[in-house]
């Protein structure tokens, strides 16, 4: 170690014993150190390793919460976020959650929304009692697609194919702009012209359509339609939601106000809306022209307010069947029409016209709040 040297000039002498001890307990003191020092490197080697390790089998393992992670803003809910199952005629459904509750359920068939429900499960939209829920019959309620044509304008089927059509879940779509997907729980649907199709409606399409269940609540639908024909083609579209309400006398529809209507049930003729706002004694059936993008239905009864805001829809569908009709339709009750109220976001009156390789887009966001 070190010895102490003499003052006087004399032959270095050896520390005392006191001093001797001293020494010896430091270097004590300093092989401890040294041994915890190294044991901590090495825990923290192995805990860094584990959490590689983790990572890796997290990766190679799970690849199911990425797909989940991918298409949700939180995955803390203890069911998936987007969960694919099938309905009791073996049919694909897709059921959307966001962190707080609030749900969607998405069928295949015809790529129709049939249920939206708050964080509380308030059920918000309506569907029939007498619904018949097997192909080829459309769904009676939710929110059925009406393309590429509306009603009997044209020379399909009633509100054209696509409500009838088995639709595929799109695992690679093309990119949507990042807002439509962040903080989201959503799927992606693919639908085809099919040789049959083409028999009726001769013209190549690529139907993709986007529904997304946000934090709030809100329920969006984005659909994207292209011309992989060789030859232009026109088509009308709509979202025709059934909405559940209180009752139909204690409904308004705000919005809507000088507007131009086509009435279906005066052959379509022409009429201009007078009233401050939409109310119900009656049958309606009208298409409202050259719309706001901001359409509101107030239910007194229930105390909320739905709230339609859409984009590339100029017109809205107003429907209700009122009694007489509804007593001759065979999947809807002779009473349900109390209950229900279809507002569509829709382009009828001018169609949207599609060069070869052109695409549009449609959005329709729904949105329930309370109110006084």
């Amino acid at each position: 170690m070190f010895r102490l040297e003499s003052t006087s000039g004399d032959e270095a002498t050896a520390p005392p014993l006191s001093m001797q001890r001293q020494l010896k307990e430091f270097e004590c003191e300093l092989a401890t150190v040294r041994l915890i020092g190294a044991t901590v490197g090495l825990i923290g080697t192995a805990v860094w390793r584990a959490r590689e390790f983790c990572l890796v089998c997290f990766l190679l393992y799970c690849p199911y919460c990425i797909f989940t992670m991918n298409h949700s803003g939180a995955a803390n809910d203890q069911r998936p976020a987007v969960e694919v199952t099938k309905d009791r005629n073996g049919i694909g459904q897709v059921v959307l959650r966001n962190p707080r509750g609030a749900s969607a359920r998405i069928s295949l068939h015809g790529g129709q929304v049939l249920s939206w429900r708050t964080d509380r499960g308030e059920e918000l939209l309506f569907t029939s009692t007498k619904a018949i829920f097997k192909p080829p019959h459309a769904v009676r309620g939710g929110i059925p697609i009406c393309f590429p044509q509306f009603g009997n304008r044209g020379s399909l089927e009633q509100h054209g194919f696509a409500r009838n059509k088995i639709w595929v879940i799109d695992d690679n779509p093309p990119p949507l702009h990042p807002s439509d997907s962040l903080g989201k729980t959503y799927v992606d649907l693919l639908l085809k012209s099919s040789e049959e199709d083409l028999k009726t409606w001769p013209h190549s399409f690529e139907f993709r359509l986007r529904v997304s269940l946000a934090a709030d609540g809100y329920l969006t639908m984005i659909s994207r339609i292209r011309n992989i024909n060789c030859k232009p083609f026109s088509f009308s579209i709509a979202y025709h939601t059934y909405f559940s309400i209180s009752d139909i006398s204690e409904v308004r529809i705000e919005g809507l106000e000088t507007l131009d209507y086509l009435d279906n049930l005066c052959q379509k003729e022409r009429f201009t809306e007078q009233g401050d706002a939409l109310t119900f004694e009656s049958e309606v059936d009208r298409v409202y022209l050259n719309s706001k993008d901001v359409i509101a239905i107030f239910d007194h009864e229930r105390k909320r307010t739905f709230t339609i805001r859409k984009e590339g829809l100029p017109d809205v569908v107003v429907w209700n069947p009122w009694e007489k009709k509804s007593k001759s339709m065979v999947d809807f009750g002779d009473e349900e029409f109390k209950q229900m109220l279809c507002v569509d976001g829709a382009a009828i009156e001018k169609p949207i016209t599609l060069k070869p390789g052109e695409e549009w887009t449609g959005r329709l966001e729904l949105s329930v709040v309370p109110s006084s």
